[in-house]
């Protein structure tokens, strides 16, 4: 019985309060109507701001020239143009190669029942609440062989319901699920890796609270593991479960098939997935006990790293020499912040522990780390950093811009986003919904202009601790 069910359920008289059970639906009706309302106020915002810009572009052409003129005409103007111009191109090549990589990559299907591995489901939870619950029986409703499946959830001293409902789930799950309690909130981190030392699988699956599997994942995530002996890690194909009840999720959930489905699949073609997501990925087990202390352990300027645990040991299992893979047929829903200040501090986490895992990856990615080919690995570390290093420059020509040319700047920027977005917008519709694709334009104007600021500050504050959003589902 769920709590707004027992709300309006009479316990003496038997009876269910109608009035109340209404009242809630029609509350429920009411928002989503709202979030209806906004979503097309913003979707026709952006489109009006988009095609005003464009606009406006084809009437300032000659205050467009002779600014170019301008900037072209000073040392430091043309330096920065030639710099850019540089960067320009490598973008455009290395695009041009993932979506090459993306063509060529194919998930691998499933293998027998009796092929598959014994495995290990570890769930870390803390302030979940019911979600948790909802993990679990998702989780247990897997097509896997029960004999060869161990589910561990370890509440990590939550400070709500978690507990409660992670023993709701014990009582209807019955043997399937084992449930415990650290002494005390530890962190993530620290939680993965009790669950790594009770687990018995071959294979360790981690999957965040907050997210829910189909039938199917468990299996097909674990495969390349079975297929592949060289395959270390594999990353789960993330998409967003809250993407029906607030505005910042619909975009997320675009920018996520984005991120997973086109740029995991690319580094995949190049056995070199650079971060496996908590949200669901699959680890051979004796990978993870090779480098389990080290991780444990982990310091960042002298600090105990308690973000980034998901790149982190990506990381140290690539540095092993084992390739990590990515499953497109293994699909977990997890929720994401719904607004502004959840989603700056999950980037700025994000980012931080980005700039932590690419200093260490730069220790051996230059190396003889792995036999056979180490092209792809150098070539998305050389990727990714060369993002981060010219995050600054870009940051100071921007805000040169924007001070001396803003309705240059502000046309421009606008009209950019038009085009580079358009191909997310097609890939997406593609593979889902052309109605929802198009909320690639809206997250674009919204990274540019209110999340610009992530990456530089993550690198200036790499050394601050802290998960940031570990509270705001309390």
């Amino acid at each position: 019985m769920t709590l707004k069910f027992k709300q309006a359920y009479n316990m003496k008289s038997g009876t269910i309060n109608l009035k109340s059970v209404n009242n809630k639906y029609a509350k429920a009706s009411q928002k989503t109507s709202d979030i209806n309302y906004r979503a097309l106020v913003v979707l026709l915002s952006s489109f009006v701001l988009m095609l005003g810009a464009a606009y406006s572009v084809y009437l300032l052409q000659e205050d467009f020239s002779k600014f170019n003129f301008e900037r072209m005409n000073s040392s430091w103007g043309f330096a920065f143009f030639t710099l850019a111009a540089v960067i320009f191109t490598f973008s455009s090549i290395t695009f041009l190669y993932d979506l090459y990589l993306y063509f060529k990559y194919k998930p691998i299907a499933s293998v027998s029942d009796e092929e598959l591995p014994t495995v290990t489901v570890i769930v870390p939870a803390y302030n979940e609440g019911k979600q948790v619950w909802a993990t679990l029986k998702s989780l247990a409703k897997s097509d896997y062989p029960k004999e060869k499946l161990q589910l561990l959830s370890i509440d990590d001293g939550s400070k709500d319901d978690t507990w409660f409902w992670m023993q709701e789930a014990k009582r209807i799950l019955g043997d399937q699920v084992t449930i415990m309690q650290q002494p005390k909130n530890m962190g993530k981190r620290h939680a993965l890796y009790r669950g790594f030392h009770l687990g018995t699988g071959e294979i360790f699956v981690t999957v965040d609270s907050d997210s829910i599997v189909n039938e199917d994942t468990l299996r097909n995530l674990v495969s390349p593991l079975v297929v592949d002996e060289k395959c270390g890690a594999v990353a789960g194909n993330i998409q967003v479960l809250n993407n029906k009840k607030a505005l910042l999720p619909k975009m997320l959930n675009v920018s996520f098939v984005m991120s997973f489905e086109f740029k995991r699949s690319a580094e995949s073609s190049l056995n070199s997935v650079l971060c496996t997501p908590g949200a669901l990925a699959a680890y051979r087990s004796t990978a993870v006990f090779d480098c389990l202390e080290e991780w444990i352990d982990q310091k960042f300027m002298g600090k105990a790293s308690d973000i980034g645990e998901d790149r982190a040991l990506t990381n140290m299992i690539l540095r092993q020499g084992f390739s990590v893979l990515f499953q497109r047929n293994a699909y977990a829903y997890t929720n994401v912040p719904e607004d502004y200040t959840g989603l700056y501090k999950m980037f700025i986490r994000w980012g931080r522990s980005n700039v932590r895992e690419n200093i260490a990856m730069s220790k051996f990615v230059f190396t003889d780390f792995k036999e056979g080919n180490k092209f792809g690995s150098r070539l998305l570390f050389l990727t990714q950093s060369i993002k981060m290093i010219m995050s600054y420059p870009f940051l100071l020509f921007m805000l040169f811009f924007v001070i001396t040319q803003p309705v240059l700047f502000l046309s421009s920027t606008l009209l950019s986003i038009l085009i580079m977005s358009s191909f997310p917008v097609l890939f997406y519709a593609k593979r889902y919904d052309l109605k929802e694709a198009f909320w690639a334009y809206s997250y674009s104007i919204l990274y540019t202009f209110g999340l610009f600021w992530i990456t530089p500050y993550a690198i200036a504050t790499a050394g601050k601790s802290g998960w940031l959003t570990r509270e705001l589902a309390a």
